[in-house]
């Protein structure tokens, strides 16, 4: 090789190094952090206006259940598989119709409607988010038992025990009081009612600290999507524990192996349906891509054992007053 021919290539290369810091740094400046909760209000709006998030993931903004082994399924029917699971898992299936169900970060509503529609209950979904809201009520028809509103996790406007079921989907990465959520969570929730929660959870690093490459990568994890903090799934059972609301013990499992799938999955959507980058444009295009890295380190994290997908399941105290968790609230502030 001359040199004639090495200084094309060396060219070459150096360009595309400099082009790879250049997206890096603006990855890291454009990061999207938890400031306060209209921050995760406003990210939400903004991915409601613009459609590219609803075009991709469907109605359902959430992972996907693809079993144990997992196998091959549809994107949007593994979300819906989701759903059924949680609602089997949960216990759900054998309650009558009528049942009343909160949803605490509803997003547009996908898992609302279908709990309205297959199981009849009545459900009412929240979510911090306005633009969320407003298309939640544009998908659903009339006739359907599920109404919408905006509300903060943390200071639900409902009286206490106010629903059979509590029903949450990937809502505690965004809630900066963890303690707060889990008691406004049974709060709510009626004597003897059922509390089941799936959530994005931090391996517990007070039995085995995060290490050197972990720190940084759980980092971008947070700072990219709003989220102030994940819990451990032991740690959050141990806060609803910590209510003295809950009858019983707080049954949790791991669906890390049954959800791992919806991460490439979700690369792979804009890969075989590439109209949605043209239908959303240019800026539609750079902010796909823009979230690759993030979602590559999702799968990384929850591979490696960084992070694990947690669920809960607990039955609210028959004898826990309705003044005794209006104090567990209280007592958090």
């Amino acid at each position: 090789m001359t040199l004639l021919t090495i200084a094309p290539f060396a060219i070459g290369l150096l360009l595309i190094i400099v082009l790879l810091a250049v997206a890096v740094a603006i990855y890291l400046v454009t990061a999207r952090k938890y400031r306060e909760s209209n921050s995760v209000a406003n990210a939400y709006d903004q991915w409601t206006d613009d459609g590219i998030l609803e075009f991709y993931w469907g109605e359902h903004i959430h992972l996907g259940h693809y079993g144990s082994p997992p196998q091959r399924k549809n994107f949007i029917a593994a979300k819906e598989s989701f759903v059924r699971e949680m609602v089997r898992w949960g216990g759900l299936d054998m309650l009558p119709h009528g049942t009343t169900v909160i949803d605490v970060g509803c997003g547009i509503g996908g898992s609302s409607r279908m709990l309205a529609r297959e199981y009849g209950f009545s459900v009412t979904g929240v979510t911090i988010s306005s633009g969320q809201v407003r298309r939640a009520r544009e998908l659903t028809p009339d006739g359907l038992d599920a109404t919408f509103v905006v509300g903060d996790a943390m200071a639900l406007d409902f009286p206490d025990a106010s629903f059979d079921v509590v029903w949450s989907i990937e809502a505690g990465p965004h809630i900066p009081d963890k303690a707060l959520f889990a008691k406004e969570l049974l709060r709510v929730l009626k004597p003897g009612g059922i509390l089941v929660v799936a959530d994005w959870n931090q391996r517990d690093d007070r039995q085995k600290p995060l290490n050197f490459w972990e720190r940084p990568v759980m980092q971008q994890l947070l700072d990219q999507w709003s989220h102030p903090a994940f819990s451990s799934i032991e740690g959050f059972s141990e806060l609803l524990t910590a209510t003295g609301l809950v009858r019983g013990n707080v049954v949790a499992d791991d669906w890390t192996e049954q959800t791992l799938p919806s991460w490439f999955d979700t690369i792979w959507q804009g890969v075989v349906r590439p109209w949605g980058w043209v239908q959303y444009g240019i800026p539609g295009f750079i902010k796909s891509v823009r979230e690759v890295p993030t979602i590559l380190l999702m799968r990384l994290a929850f591979g490696a054992g960084l992070c694990r997908f947690g669920m809960f399941r607990a039955e609210r105290a028959d004898g826990a007053s309705e003044s005794a968790a209006s104090t567990a609230v209280a007592s958090s502030n």
